[in-house]
């Protein structure tokens, strides 16, 4: 049986988490999301069916008939005009696999993935841009559309990395001959072996043959079986281009069908809002006040649900349409807490009743559950609530909050959030504040500019400065909240020196809320506020500072942050991940901070890095990270992150640092060179360059659980984190390295010493390290995490006129004697011109020079 593609549109509504799924040899619900920001054009949809179609049957043959693409869907901008389109279930352009959309600054048309985790670890999103989908001249550049597809699907998936570098297309080898970059075995399948053919009860097995690099032909793949996806995606079939010799045949290859595609698109986003209140009523009014009146986007449907042991209906949804309307939510809001058990089955029920009754159907609507009670029976309705198609959001309120509402968030795509009852925290509003529709449409987004506050004694004074940059400014709100009967004193000072005070702030005694809203576009620069505290005792202030793009066609600075996982049991590290980005363009140079907060314990404040070492992958992607690993006990802990940058030229990176398609310079055909157009320029030195001055950003990160702790005193058990930058330079006959400290425990502190051993084979290294030759390391002292290190020696093999050419690895020891696993291997060539060249060429006094082609 051959492939068949059937497509079902449907229209972008703020659904979450369809789940992509291996079921027999086809993957199901493959999503592709076109950007709210692209315009309408159909061949985009025509286009996309036919590289999905393509896709699947090269996937399909590559696997000797293993595994194919089906159901598929595709979400529809709601700009595009209606056209039978669908309606999504779970569906949402945040949770898509593949993304359609231009990106800001000049990337240009190069596909490509974005990728966080290390190799095996799943990628987030592939992207193309509409000109890499509808201008076929591009398919000289990069290849037919589908085996570029399949090319990107390879990093999503399986997290493989690409085979060729860009910065050193070419490598001497040991005989002094220059060779393509490439690895000699890369185990395309080994991860999806561990994925997703493990269930399909496949089994691997790699070929001992060498590669040879052959002369780049129209009609000839560049190098035979499986490594042709993630090096040279542009080639056409003519060698091998089977992944057979990477499988041991299990069974027949089931048939292959085309893969259906779905496609949605709506023009309304409901939002079903569920409050349980006790004694934290007010809190929880301030916060849900806040997301009504500030966060939740125009145009939106929301209604308010309360429940004990009964629901009660506060609202049926209202649109939001203007400033009144969110007034007229927000004074619904519950004034008193409820009495009687905790019934959340009952609550949703009555929420369902509610969307019903608007829309007809649950199908994309969204509920913020909110509850600090416990609920044995909540596991009686989950069958019902996941084939809803509703997606449930979630905020555990204290350490009494049901243990499954997190299952119910997961099983429906939804985030989860965990506020502590420590009063002196702003977890309430920094959990609602970070809630957004998922339809990819930022510039309505609300974006949390500062979150800050604490226990203030009697007269004491808290305050700092927020930055306001020149890309948000629209319906920027400052919002005072505090304890006592009376306010504290406010002062805010604009950047013009403008001085606003309480008299300019909308006071609720009674909510005990202060809230100022700048009109038109806030003034771009520094903020200064200070909240005094008036009362007798000490109280507990804060303050949140919310903002919009300011201009519809320019991307504001964003920040999303998430843990490694949303469970984990020890001792299993974590790790802490912060993305700042203008649009899809990564911003360098901020200075990132995690909060974590467990249910009682005191935080851990992480400075996480983009530095290319430890946790993080990829040196500035604007993929901040850090290994977390404190963890002080079982339950909940909550994330939050603290972004800032100083008042100079933000830096965006120029190229695409993730895995990317490779651009085919030109071919050869009929024995003549043909030259593919130029490579679409990237960006000019201008263009890297956004004078948006400083800026701030606070983001919630959602929750996790820890599980499996034990009971004190710990034990080491966090070796050094590895090393991953290891670089290898010579100046006559001395090698000098180079690589990032790491710590004693992962990339934390100190490590207590390093050891350091060469050999004339990488795969020694690798298989034998204890066995290879060891370099005297005793006057080399570690520095802290995250420091340069470097350090020079001189090998004895380059004493031997015949050995040129050396590798070296490294790891690290940490006070406990626990080892870091062997960093990279990096090589080191003692070049030595031969003798003939320096015959023939000794009346000059010059180096030599070696000159590399680059493929890219």
């Amino acid at each position: 049986m051959f492939p068949t593609l059937v497509m079902t549109l449907l229209a972008l509504v703020a659904a979450r988490g369809a789940a992509l799924q291996l079921q027999g040899n086809a993957y199901h619900g493959l999503l592709v999301a076109i950007n709210p920001q692209v315009p309408e054009d159909q061949r985009l949809l025509a286009n996309i069916r036919e590289m999905i179609t393509e896709a699947s049957f090269y996937l399909f043959n590559a696997t000797q008939r293993r595994v194919y693409f089906q159901n598929i869907k595709i979400l529809i901008p709601a700009t595009w005009k209606a056209n039978n389109y669908g309606k999504p279930q779970h569906e949402t352009y945040e949770k898509a696999e593949v993304i359609v959309a231009a990106p800001f600054w000049k990337h240009g048309d190069e596909p490509y993935t974005l990728q966080y985790g290390e190799c095996g670890n799943m990628g987030k999103y592939i992207h193309f841009t509409p000109n890499f989908l509808v201008n076929d001249y591009l398919i000289d550049v990069y290849g037919s559309r589908g085996r570029a597809f399949v090319h990107e699907w390879a990093h999503l998936r399986w997290g493989v990395f690409d085979e060729y570098d860009n910065e050193r297309p070419f490598y001497i080898t040991g005989q002094n001959q220059v060779k393509v970059t490439r690895y000699l075995i890369i185990l395309l399948f080994l991860i999806s072996v561990l994925m997703d053919f493990r269930k399909m009860g496949l089994s691997l097995k790699v070929p001992q043959d060498s590669v040879v690099f052959l002369h780049i032909d129209r009609y000839t793949w560049l190098l035979c079986r499986a490594r042709n996806i993630l090096f040279l995606q542009a080639l056409t079939d003519g060698c091998c281009h089977s992944l057979g010799s990477f499988l041991l045949p299990v069974g027949k290859g089931r048939g292959l069908r085309i893969p259906s595609l779905h496609s949605a698109t709506s023009n309304e986003l409901m939002v079903q809002l569920h409050l349980e209140c006790d004694d934290r009523i007010n809190r929880l009014r301030q916060a849900a006040e806040l997301y009504l009146l500030q966060i939740v986007e125009d145009s939106s449907y929301v209604g308010i649900v309360t429940f004990n042991n009964e629901g009660e209906i506060r609202t049926q949804l209202l649109q939001i349409v203007n400033k009144d309307i969110r007034k007229q939510l927000a004074s619904y809001l519950p004034t008193a807490p409820p009495t009687g058990r905790t019934n959340i089955c009952a609550g949703l029920q009555l929420g369902f009743e509610v969307i019903k009754k608007q829309d007809g159907t649950i199908y994309g609507s969204e509920i913020i559950l909110l509850t600090g009670g416990e609920d044995r029976k909540i596991i009686e309705c989950f069958s019902n609530v996941i084939n809803s198609g509703s997606i449930i959001h979630t905020i555990a309120l204290g350490s009494s909050a049901a243990k499954e509402v997190e299952q119910l968030a997961h099983e429906t795509g939804g985030l989860t959030f965990f506020a502590s009852d420590r009063l002196d925290s702003n977890d309430l509003i920094d959990s609602f504040s970070g809630i957004s529709s998922g339809t990819g449409d930022t510039f309505n987004h609300s974006i949390q500019i500062e979150s800050a506050g604490g226990r203030i004694e009697n007269y004491k004074q808290f305050g700092r400065a927020v930055t306001i940059d020149s890309t948000v400014g629209k319906d920027t709100f400052f919002v005072v909240t505090w304890q006592a009967a009376e306010p504290p004193k406010i002062a805010l000072l604009d950047p013009s020196g403008k001085n606003y005070t309480n008299k300019d702030f909308e006071v609720d005694k009674v909510l005990r809320v202060a809230r100022l809203q700048i009109p038109g576009i806030a003034e771009v620069g520094e903020w200064t506020y200070a909240l005094m505290n008036t009362h007798l005792s000490p109280q507990v202030l804060t303050m949140t500072v919310t903002s919009r793009a300011s201009n519809s066609t320019i991307p504001a600075i964003t920040v999303t942050a998430h843990m490694s996982s949303d469970r984990n049991k020890y001792p299993k590290p974590m790790v802490v991940y912060a993305r700042v980005s203008q649009g899809l363009s990564p911003v360098l140079g901020a200075n990132v901070t995690a909060i974590i907060k467990p249910e009682n314990g005191n935080s851990v404040i992480l400075e996480l890095l983009d530095n290319g070492a430890g946790s993080d992958i990829v040196k500035n992607d604007g993929v901040y990270s850090k290994y977390f690993y404190s963890f002080s006990e079982n339950g909940r802990y909550n994330l939050k992150v603290h972004v800032q940058r100083a008042n100079k030229t933000v830096r965006l990176q120029p190229t695409v640092p993730w895995s990317h398609s490779m651009y085919m310079p030109g071919y050869i055909e009929n024995g003549k060179i043909q030259m593919n157009p130029p490579r679409p320029s990237i960006t000019s030195n201008e263009d890297i360059q956004s004078t948006v001055g400083g800026f701030s950003r606070t983001a919630s990160g959602g929750s996790f659980i820890v599980s499996a702790i034990p009971t004190r005193p710990y034990i080491d058990v966090f070796p050094p984190c590895k090393i991953t930058d290891l670089d290898a330079k010579t100046a006559d006959d001395t090698v000098i390295l180079s690589w990032t400290a790491s710590g004693d425990d992962l990339d934390e502190g100190q490590a207590a010493s390093y050891e350091i051993r060469t050999s004339e084979s990488p795969l020694e290294l690798r298989d034998n390290f204890d066995n290879a030759i060891p370099v005297n390391t005793s006057t080399l002292t570690p520095q802290r995490a995250g420091y340069k290190e470097i350090f020079l020696f001189k090998p004895e093999a380059f004493a031997a006129e015949n050995i040129t050419t050396i590798y070296v690895a490294v790891r690290a020891i940490d006070k406990s004697s626990l080892c870091s696993d062997i960093s990279n291997i990096a090589q080191a060539v003692k070049l030595v011109p031969p003798m003939d060249y320096l015959t023939a060429n000794a009346e000059y006094n010059v180096s030599t020079i070696v000159l590399l082609g680059s493929a890219s």
